[in-house]
């Protein structure tokens, strides 16, 4: 990947599979987007997943998701991730990483 589609900014949906509810995910989710430099949001979903939307530079986005497929907060156990609706942004339409009550 070249310097310059590495900070292309882009923008993916995310929900995450399996024992991820209860665990701490969306805090640890919310630290690490931060620590990435990233946006989005993260929140609980009725199905007991969680899911959310990543924004950022390609390259830290690409960390993003790596990090919620197989890492995830200490005690989740993570069955699979799936990203969805990415596509080209020309800006960040939020202004931090939030977790949605």
């Amino acid at each position: 990947m070249s310097m310059a589609e590495g900070d292309t900014l882009i923008s993916v949906d995310y929900e995450i599979f399996g024992k991820v509810q209860g665990v701490f995910f969306r805090k640890y989710t919310q630290a690490e987007g931060k620590k990435l430099g990233l946006v989005g949001w993260v929140q609980n979903t009725d199905q007991g997943t969680v899911q959310g939307q990543l924004q950022g530079p390609t390259s830290k986005v690409r960390h993003m998701q790596e990090w919620l497929e197989t890492k995830g907060s200490p005690k989740s156990h993570i069955d699979r991730a799936s990203f969805h609706n990415e596509k080209v942004i020309l800006k960040l339409d939020y202004a931090d990483f939030q977790i949605v009550k």
